[in-house]
Parts: structure tokens; C-alpha cells; sequence
């Protein structure tokens, strides 16, 4: 690694995925390198993860540098930006630094976590200033789909930072204020050197669209609808939910929050004066005695999440609301790629149950909170960095975001990935080395390496089942017990009953004790596996699959 007072920017999340964004700067000479942590993120578990509900960056290059690191600093309150905080503080024990939207719900978090005590987080004003070791640090407001998104302006000794955070250009954001023109264009004038930036949407064309659109689409769209009516959206989202109260009381509906998320993000807007015009929402018990053309539910779970209180509501086994023929269930919200499958099973559930459903697709109840092509153009006219280091996106979007940047005269642009230590400097940027990045899975209580046995041993029980053989051998090699066996997840058909495979099962685990050798029968290991490789190989024979098998050797 290059031994200098030098600039470092290193990804260990959200460069080469959508999500899980953890960035690092760091400032001076190997040994005594000083470092901030810009945001520190979570994404969820899906079918390749049996077991996990969410995933988290791998800190561990971080946590051997903890006396080096100054501080966490939250561009916004997107999981995907702040829900790992309260799970990996304590690796760090490092002061947080927020907006106050953001400091709220990470205030609550980490109460949940019993650290609240412990983890000191400074409330930071909108546009506010920090100072930490060689980092200068300007909060710059910026457009998003949540209150008080902010790029963060990073002076160090080497050149100016522009570190984008999420966000969009929108003229009519209803809530909050518009992007700060005059503070991106002063940047300019002052010379940023590098900017790091959303790619999220860079193969769309055009814009992203206003949130003014879909408030005035959705008060129309509710007034249509004479049934109960049900809007999905993304909590964080407090714009929509907002346009989501006023499109109900425009008709006359009284609003009720179904999921504990909209109630936490509701508390938070409310704790820095959001919502303050709309009327008490209505309890979930109380919600079902309104006739169903005054009523809105407003819910969590328009990514199908099996838990969320829409997908318990399809399932018809929600403690309160029920939907039925005649009312609508508006999805106002965009389909996240790997979500497909369960969107569309949900929808399915629903409409079994005679629900209407209306997505992005049928009317405009939905805009984007990322930059489309036209807005990153015009970012890049405001900033004009030197270099272009996309960040928030598969590789396939970094490498787009970059050559594009390429085209509007930016004169170098790097598309890294988790673990490229870049440095940055007049000269340029360049990836000096690779550094340990992966994923940590939270497994219940327990926080588990990606490479954890347990998930691998999940992902083949989850394709090809488990079988179980309990063998009792005495002393001189001789089969005394067994061989007694059990399965799980083993199918059968007419040509092979259960009880036939068990057979077959059991007679390959004793054929293959009685080929070994008198001394061999005597190990218990010896046994095992050539029972378990016996068992593996006729399942494969009959079934076209190997399961996941345990042989269980006693001695009498």
C-alpha cells in the first residue's frame, strides 16, 4: 500500500449491490490513519438465504482499525443506509452523527438494542457543520423519498469530497425542502475533487418524476374507489404517507397504520413537526366498525414480505383488518428486483380473496426516489468534479454511471467495488489494494460470517431434504441395532412408497457395514461414512438427488 499523507475511499458495502451501503474515508499515513464511517446499512434475505432475514456488511477491516475511527455519519434513514448501526456498535463504540429525522429513529434503534445509554448520537441541524480529525464535514440538503436526505460536502488536506448520499431531483418534494442549488454550484466554484454518487437508476432515461403527481393522482384514484381501500408503500417514504392521509381525508376516509413500522416512522415524523395537520389515525380494532368507504389502511409490505402486515392480511390471518370482494389494495410502490416472486404471490392471495389490486402500472401512484440520467446530468453541470467514483449499484450500473460521467466531460471515473481501497488525489483516483469485505447474516439472535456451514447445510436441506440413520454396533463389529431411519423433506410416488424408500434406505446402510472389514466395523467413523456415502449414492440412484444424511454410530 502506498505509504503517504493520502485521501482513501473504500466500499465494504453497496458498491456492486443495491443496498447495505457502508463507506469508509480515511485520511494519512497507514499506521495512523484516521477514518469515518459514512453510513452503515442493511438488505434482506431471500430464497438463497433460508433462515436469514437480514444481511449486513462485514466491518471486520474496520474493527481491527476501531481506535482509528472517529465516527459514524448518516446521509438518511433508509435501512439500507442505517439499519446496521445498532446491531455492529458495539464492534466500534464510536459517537453518531444525524440529522434530526435520522438521529430519532436511530435513537430508537438502538433503545431496542438496550445501547441508548452507551451510543451517544448528535443531533446535526439541516445544512449544519462537523469537525472530525482531518475531516471537515458540510450537510448539504438534497431531494429523496424520506425527510432530510443530505450529501455530505468532506474537506480534507487533499481536496474536497462530494459524497451524495440517495437522492433525486424533485421541484415540488412536499416534504422538506427542494435540492440546495446554490450550496452544490458553490461547491463547484470551490473545486470538488471527487464526487461519489448514486446509480441506482442510471439506464433510465429521463426523470425521476415529482411527488406532487402522485398525491394529486392518488386523491383522484381513492375518490373512484367505494370499498375499503389499502395503500402499500415503503414506511420510510413519509411523503407518500402523507399523500396517502391527504388523498383520504380529500374523500372522507379516516386513516389507520397497519404494521409497526409506519407507527415508528409516523413518531418520527412528528417528532420533527411532519404530519401536523392530519388528523388522529384511527385504531386497527376500532378501523373495522367504519363503514368501508371511510376507512384507509395504510401498510407495510409491498415487497411481499411474508411477516409484514400485508401479507398477514392476504392470508386472512391479521389479528384485526380484514379485506374482501369489493375493496382495493393500492401498491404504491415499485416491484425491488428479487422481490418478484413474493409481490406476486401476495397479489395473488388477494385477489382470491376478490381484492382489486392497482399498481405503478395501471395509474401513477408511484415515483422514484433515485436520480434518472437527465438528473445526474445535471448534477454533474452543478459539481463538476474532477472524478466520478459511482457507489449504490451492481456492477453493471457502476460500470453504466462511469462511462457515462465519461460523456459529460468528467475527466476520469472509476467504477470500484467492496474491498477497492481507492485512493484519491490531484493526480487522479486508483484502487491501491483489496481489503476483506463480505457479509455478516443475522441468524436469529446470533450475528454469523456469509460462509457460516449452517447456511450451506440450509440451502441443501431447503433442495434435497434430510435423512437420519441411527446404527447400534457392539464391540466385536457386529450390527446389534438398526439400521433405524427418519426423513425429512424426502418425496414419494407411485412407483415408491415411503416406507419402500425407507427400506431401500436402511438396506444400504447395512450393506455397506457388512463389505467392511471386521477391524473397520469397529470405528465408529469408519462407519459413518461409508454408510452416510452408501445412503447418499442410492437416494441419487432412485431419486436424482443427495440429500443431507447423518449416520448415528452407537456402542452397546
Amino acid at each position: 500500500m502506498v505509504e503517504d499523507n493520502g485521501l482513501y475511499f473504500l466500499p465494504l458495502g453497496g458498491s456492486g449491490e443495491i443496498g447495505m451501503n457502508l463507506n469508509l474515508y480515511g485520511y494519512g499515513p497507514e499506521e495512523s490513519r484516521k477514518w469515518i464511517m459514512v453510513d452503515c446499512g442493511v438488505t434482506f434475505g431471500d430464497l438463497t438465504t433460508p433462515g436469514i432475514d437480514v444481511i449486513m456488511p462485514d466491518p471486520d477491516f474496520i474493527e481491527e482499525r476501531a481506535h482509528d475511527l472517529l465516527a459514524i455519519v448518516l446521509t438518511h434513514a433508509h435501512e439500507d443506509h442505517m439499519g446496521a448501526v445498532a446491531h455492529l456498535w458495539e464492534r466500534f463504540r464510536v459517537p453518531i452523527y444525524a440529522t434530526p429525522f435520522t438521529a430519532w429513529l436511530m435513537v430508537d434503534r438502538l433503545k431496542e438494542k438496550g445501547l441508548e445509554r452507551e451510543a451517544i448520537v448528535h443531533v446535526v441541524p439541516l445544512d449544519g457543520h462537523i469537525k472530525l480529525g482531518p475531516f471537515d464535514i458540510s450537510f448539504v440538503t438534497l431531494t429523496h423519498s424520506i425527510p432530510e436526505p443530505n450529501g455530505l460536502a468532506i474537506r480534507t488536506p487533499e481536496g474536497l469530497i462530494l459524497h451524495t448520499g440517495d437522492w433525486k431531483i424533485d421541484p415540488e418534494p412536499l416534504i422538506g425542502e427542494k435540492t440546495d442549488v446554490s450550496a452544490l454550484t458553490e461547491l463547484a466554484d470551490e473545486g470538488v475533487l471527487a464526487m461519489v454518487c448514486d446509480s441506482t437508476n442510471v439506464f433510465t432515461e429521463g426523470e425521476s418524476g415529482s411527488e406532487a403527481g402522485v398525491r394529486k393522482n392518488l386523491i383522484e384514484l381513492v375518490g373512484e374507489l367505494k370499498g375499503r381501500v389499502a395503500i402499500a408503500s415503503f414506511a420510510s417514504n413519509v411523503a407518500r404517507m402523507e399523500s396517502a392521509i391527504v388523498a383520504a381525508e380529500a374523500n372522507d376516509r379516516r386513516v389507520c397504520l397497519v404494521g409497526r413500522s409506519m407507527h415508528r416512522m409516523a413518531g418520527a415524523a412528528k417528532s420533527v413537526g411532519l404530519l401536523s395537520h392530519a388528523k388522529p389515525f384511527i385504531d386497527e380494532d376500532d378501523a373495522s366498525h367504519f363503514p368501508p368507504d371511510k376507512i384507509l389502511y395504510l401498510c407495510t409490505g409491498s415487497q411481499g414480505e411474508p411477516r409484514a402486515a400485508l401479507s398477514r392480511i392476504a392470508r386472512g390471518d391479521h389479528r384485526s383488518v380484514n379485506l374482501t370482494k369489493g375493496d382495493t389494495v393500492i401498491f404504491s410502490s415499485r416491484v425491488i428486483p428479487g422481490n418478484e416472486a413474493d409481490i406476486f404471490e401476495l397479489q395473488n392471495l388477494l385477489s382470491e380473496r376478490g381484492v382489486d389490486i392497482i399498481t405503478e402500472r395501471d395509474r401513477h401512484v408511484h415515483v422514484s426516489g433515485h436520480p434518472c440520467r437527465d438528473e445526474l446530468k445535471q448534477m454533474y453541470q452543478w459539481v463538476r468534479p474532477q472524478i466520478s467514483i459511482p457507489v449504490h449499484g451492481e456492477h453493471r450500473h457502476l460500470a453504466e454511471h462511469a462511462d457515462f460521467a465519461r460523456s459529460l466531460q468528467v475527466p476520469q471515473a472509476l467504477a470500484g467495488r467492496n474491498g477497492n481501497m481507492i485512493r484519491i488525489s490531484k493526480d487522479g483516483a486508483s484502487v491501491v489494494d483489496e481489503v476483506k469485505s463480505g457479509r455478516l447474516y443475522l441468524d436469529g439472535n446470533f450475528l454469523t460470517e456469509a460462509e457460516n456451514p449452517a447456511i450451506r447445510e440450509r440451502r441443501s436441506m431447503a433442495y434435497a431434504g434430510h435423512v437420519t440413520v441411527a446404527m447400534v454396533i457392539d464391540g466385536q463389529g457386529s450390527l446389534i441395532s438398526g439400521p433405524d431411519v427418519r426423513v425429512l423433506g424426502l418425496p414419494e410416488s407411485r412407483d415408491l412408497r415411503e416406507d419402500q424408500l425407507m427400506d431401500r434406505i436402511s438396506e444400504a446402510a447395512e450393506n455397506a457395514f457388512d463389505r467392511l472389514k471386521r477391524r473397520s466395523r469397529c470405528d465408529e467413523g469408519e462407519v459413518e461414512e461409508a454408510a452416510r456415502r452408501a445412503v447418499r449414492r442410492e437416494l441419487n440412484m432412485l431419486w436424482g438427488k443427495k440429500p443431507q444424511v447423518d449416520i448415528m454410530v452407537l456402542t452397546a
